[in-house]
């Protein structure tokens, strides 16, 4: 993740985020995929052994993929209609787009993380968890904004050090980097680990709408 954001750092500095670019991170999402695919077989096997027993059981495996699929649909379906409904709110309010983006957007978009990574941790699958978060952030990047440069270039007009997205760009990185030095002595996400992260953005969102930059 970190890795990632210094590379989104790297091919901004040029003020725009080319084809060539968004083709280099979609080909980068399509690796890092097979990388974990294939460097995680022992695991692999662990979860069919589980998928065997929960057969057994009764549960089967089309009501399985049935059940994700609705799941994926009605959490996608409230997440768009809280950001319709925010964003709507907020431009009555004559926000600007970015803080409307980065704070409501950002926040519709990511509720179905935060519904899966919460239900995954009370369940105690803390691997569903963490690859949730760190996979959603991954294909943001790579794929969202890899399709997108392939489609049409996104440009920075005033530069990446001239502009307000440096100060973004800054605070992701530094918010990738910080979970990882929470974790390293325990792999613990403690609850005060939790309530600094959210103080951290809440911080942010603060920072966003009482220090707008249009």
């Amino acid at each position: 993740m970190v890795i990632i954001s210094i590379y989104l750092m790297i091919i901004s500095l040029d003020s725009k985020i080319g084809r060539f670019d968004g083709l280099i991170l979609f080909l980068s999402l399509i690796a890092y995929t097979i990388f974990n695919y294939y460097g995680d077989k022992k695991r692999q096997q662990d979860v069919l052994i589980l998928e065997d027993i929960r057969l057994k059981k009764g549960i089967k495996k089309s009501s399985q993929i049935f059940l994700i699929v609705v799941g994926i649909l009605l959490v996608v379906l409230g997440a768009r209609m809280v950001v319709s409904g925010a964003e709507m709110i907020m431009r009555m309010f004559g926000i600007s787009e970015r803080v409307i983006g980065l704070s409501i957007v950002a926040f519709g978009t990511s509720l179905p993380e935060l519904a899966t990574s919460a239900v995954a941790s009370y369940r105690r699958h803390m691997d569903i968890s963490i690859g949730n978060l760190i996979g959603s952030n991954v294909f943001n990047i790579m794929c969202v904004l890899g399709l997108t440069g392939l489609i049409k270039p996104i440009l920075l007009p005033e530069g990446i050090f001239k502009s307000h997205i440096f100060i973004d760009y800054m605070i992701m990185l530094f918010i990738s980097i910080l979970p990882w030095f929470m974790i390293k002595k325990d792999l613990l996400m403690s609850r005060k680990d939790g309530l600094i992260l959210l103080g951290i953005y809440i911080t942010y969102i603060l920072y966003l709408y009482l220090c707008p930059i249009h």
